[in-house]
């Protein structure tokens, strides 16, 4: 379990092949002692488990398998050697939710229609797809690339989000432009409503 509140901005630094499944060596400043095998961390949203840890010189490796499933049906299949990745250590209890409830199993790729500069801020306006867009609402929450964002406004298949200044110093988010992918993932809140509703 995730909140959407990103702490790191990796690096993808090798990529293998392992039959249906991809080893992926990310680069990062989390403290390589505080990183248990086993351990989940959430890459751009996207909920990986942890299998090697190491440290070498000034930066701590850890190793992820991504299987048939997830290189499908998010954007790790199109990562490459020098992507950069949004990082999110599990939540603990007791910790402070900060963003809201992500469980970082994606549920699709999104693309940003437009990006609007200003005041240090950006306005990006994201097509989802169709199957998802019943769940996003505004004024709820969604999470892009393993960022907790509030939705702004709604026209059909296609919603706004506002980036402070903050979230694009800290995310990879600044570097996006039009025509970007990112994964999507939808509140849970609103997936669990629209199944109570659907069964009435």
């Amino acid at each position: 379990m995730f909140t959407g509140i990103v702490t790191n901005v990796g690096e993808v630094i090798a990529m293998t092949p392992r039959g249906e499944l991809r080893r992926l060596r990310i680069a990062c400043s989390y403290d390589s002692d505080g990183i248990a095998l086993g351990a989940s961390i959430a890459c751009s949203g996207v909920c990986l488990t942890v299998v090697a840890v190491a440290r070498e010189d000034a930066r701590t490796i850890f190793e992820i398998d991504a299987a048939a499933e997830t290189l499908a049906v998010t954007t790790v299949g199109t990562w490459a050697c020098g992507t950069r990745v949004n990082l999110e250590r599990a939540l603990k209890i007791g910790d402070e939710l900060g963003g809201h409830i992500v469980t970082g199993h994606v549920d699709g790729v999104a693309r940003i229609i437009s990006r609007d500069d200003f005041d240090d801020m950006s306005r990006f306006w994201v097509e989802a797809p169709r199957a998802l867009s019943r769940f996003i609402a505004k004024k709820g929450s969604v999470a892009l690339d393993g960022v907790s964002l509030t939705v702004n406004d709604v026209d059909g298949d296609r919603f706004s989000v506002l980036l402070i200044p903050h979230t694009l110093s800290v995310t990879t988010l600044g570097a996006r432009r039009a025509g970007d992918a990112l994964n999507i993932e939808v509140d849970l809140m609103a997936r669990y409503a629209a199944r109570l509703s659907e069964a009435r």
